[in-house]
């Protein structure tokens, strides 16, 4: 049985993925899925880059504003999902192309990822809850130091929702929660083919900069603000660089400027962990997009029907 076609565009923020997908999806009757684990959310616009109806040019997208920002949405959610709408695009003879910079994400529907489940113990993760209340998310953390250094490493102490899961994982099956998390299985589950686009890391920066300037000026601190006065401060959604840092500029603790900075800076770091994820864990045929152009525009497009067509 021939496995279902998927073209797979990543790559890191600001390197021009929406665009380049676009163009793909008109060239080859295709259909977009967004790969962005933050882009699930309603009223997450401006901060996360979403794709405008303009942009779009009359090419479906879809696992875009999805959830509202408190709700729960998980790896495993986000696999069922995106599979069924892959099974959908081709059933109307079209070319499913998933595009996004979450790694976790995008390799959890290219590879047979099983997540494992377990009983939860929310008596447990009320006290996990009542105990950050009293002495902070960072003590909080501090909790997973000794028992799983994995997850103490990749879980940041303000994600308050991951720190509790993990613990509790810990307290349900005794096994650390980057031990269950996933198993991944090497066999691709789909025909799929991989674009990687990338550019000069001075270029690449200067491009996020002057994105966050952009976002500010579109109104992105209103956005938050917004977000923030909804009370969900300890969201999942709010996890989402563009939105934590201003939360600190809501809360006193940094200025306008310092928070603005921050989001900068993690920025460029987040773009550089994209490229560490997609150049060390999948099989990826890179592009330079350095001093974008035209000719690589269509460089990509050859390729594209070389492989597929």
């Amino acid at each position: 049985m021939m496995k279902e076609r998927l073209l797979v565009i990543v790559g890191p923020t600001a390197v021009g993925k929406t665009e380049i997908s676009i163009e793909l999806a008109k060239q080859f009757t295709g259909e977009i899925i967004s790969g962005d684990s933050m882009q699930i959310y309603r009223g997450l616009d401006i901060g996360t880059a979403k794709v405008t109806e303009e942009e779009m040019e009359g090419i479906p997208h879809y696992m875009v504003d999805i959830k509202e920002p408190n709700e729960p949405f998980s790896v495993s959610d986000f696999q069922k999902e995106a599979r069924q709408i892959i099974s959908h695009i081709h059933c109307k003879q079209r070319l499913p192309i998933l595009v996004g910079g979450t790694g976790l994400y995008i390799q959890a529907i290219t590879h047979d990822y099983q997540f494992t489940s377990f009983k939860a113990d929310p008596i447990f993760r009320a006290k996990m809850e009542d105990y950050a209340e009293q002495y902070g998310n960072h003590a909080l953390h501090d909790k997973l130091h000794i028992i799983d250094a994995s997850s103490y490493k990749n879980i940041h102490p303000n994600n308050r929702r991951r720190v509790i899961r993990a613990l509790e994982v810990h307290h349900v099956t005794g096994e650390p929660f980057s031990k269950r998390r996933t198993q991944q299985h090497i066999d691709p589950i789909y025909d799929t083919l991989l674009i990687g686009l990338t550019m000069d890391r001075e270029e690449l920066y200067d491009r996020i900069n002057r994105r966050v300037d952009d976002m500010i000026e579109e109104g992105l601190i209103e956005e938050a603000a917004q977000l923030y006065r909804q009370g969900i401060k300890n969201s999942q959604a709010i996890q989402a660089i563009g939105y934590k840092e201003l939360f600190l500029f809501f809360d006193g603790t940094l200025s306008k400027h310092e928070a603005i900075e921050l989001l900068k800076r993690n920025s460029r770091r987040y773009a550089k962990r994209q490229l560490t994820w997609f150049k060390n864990k999948m099989d990826v045929t890179w592009f330079n997009m350095t001093n974008h152009s035209s000719e690589k525009k269509q460089k990509i497009i050859e390729y594209v029907a070389g492989k597929f067509y």
